[in-house]
């Protein structure tokens, strides 16, 4: 990426709801990057101003994925093309981690808010990122994120300069247990996730995504050392669970969607009634969350900003066991990324994704 001018703490004017925001999409030609420029360019209130890519540049967006109508170029992202551009409120960057943080940087020097789809900018604390990710190139600025589970965090996010938009295992993950969670009820848990291969990104390692090796397959992955569990421990430990998380990654032969299947061990007997009104308290005013009476399935969620939750007693084990299923590539990732930015902007959260 070309040199950018010297970073600042610009603070961004307010935008107005009579504006339409211009935003970018930096890393336009992942998987997660394109459905955010899809979500963009038909937003009624945002204008796509931009697509930027580290590959492909000179390509529009709907050559790479012509599902998605997009025909902007991809280009680099450059001070000649922000100053072409002209101003931008804000930006969704899709890089993969490490590589995200100083474009992140770079952005809010120049007083953009950032939406940030990386892992760069999730844990809160810096020993952990590098325990987990290796060294963070701007690791100054964790301060000044804001974790993005809008369900969780919505005031904060509404004011943020930079928002951190959850992996997708945590996202289904954390609205499956935080109304256990918060009611102090969870003594263990044990989180067994499947995920389609769209999970693995475009840039996926071939032996697990090729198809000779996911067809008719379940294929266990990052077993005992997954990434995201330290993100799922940070969030829980706001919330009222500060215990070790066991998580368990499956890869499994879909294109979209994921499961979460959490066996929580309580801190005291729960009935059924008590689940109800546990879950029902925590998400009957949510737009996004819908709390079912029989277990999900991935279908019922694709291509939706929708998590639908079912928890469900166990009488001979005492144990409670609560399902998450998402669309890994809309509310697990992209459209989470468009309602944070709703947020951000004073619209309503549902605005161009709605259920």
């Amino acid at each position: 990426m070309a040199e950018v001018a010297q970073e600042s703490e610009a603070v961004p004017a307010p935008v107005t709801r009579e504006q339409r925001p211009r935003v970018i999409v930096a890393g336009a030609t992942g998987f997660a990057g394109a459905l955010a420029a899809h979500l963009l360019m038909r937003h009624p209130r945002f204008e796509l101003v931009a697509v930027t890519g580290r590959s492909e540049v000179g390509r529009s967006v709907e050559e790479l994925y012509p599902q998605y109508r997009v025909a902007l170029p991809i280009e680099e992202l450059s001070d000649e093309l922000l100053a072409r551009v002209g101003p931008v409120d804000a930006a969704v960057v899709g890089y993969p981690h490490a590589a995200a943080a100083p474009t992140v940087a770079m952005l809010r020097g120049r007083g953009v808010r950032v939406l940030d789809l990386s892992a760069d900018f999730r844990l809160s604390d810096l020993a952990t990122y590098e325990r987990t990710y290796g060294p963070h190139p701007r690791g100054e600025l964790l301060a000044k994120a804001v974790y993005g589970l809008t369900e969780l965090h919505r005031e904060q996010i509404a004011g943020a300069e930079i928002v951190a938009n959850p992996g997708c295992y945590p996202t289904a993950s954390l609205l499956a247990l935080a109304p256990l969670a918060r009611a102090g009820l969870i003594a263990d848990v044990v989180i067994d996730a499947k995920q389609g291969v769209s999970g693995a990104g475009r840039g996926g390692a071939l032996e697990m995504t090729h198809l000779s090796f996911t067809g008719e397959n379940i294929i266990p992955y990052k077993v005992a050392a997954h990434r995201h569990t330290p993100e799922i421990e940070q969030e829980l430990s706001l919330i009222g669970f500060s215990g070790p998380v066991q998580f368990q990654a499956h890869l499994v032969p879909l294109d979209q969607g994921e499961m979460v299947s959490c066996y929580v061990s309580t801190t005291r007997p729960v009935q059924a009634g008590e689940l109800a009104e546990l879950y029902s308290q925590a998400y009957d005013s949510e737009s996004f969350v819908e709390v079912v009476r029989r277990p999900p399935g991935v279908r019922e969620v694709r291509e939706t900003n929708i998590c639908r939750v079912f928890a469900a007693a166990d009488e001979h084990t005492g144990k409670v066991i609560a399902f998450g299923a998402i669309d890994n590539l809309w509310k697990g990732t992209s459209s989470q990324a468009i309602q944070n930015l709703n947020l951000m902007f004073g619209m309503p959260e549902s605005e161009g994704i709605e259920p």
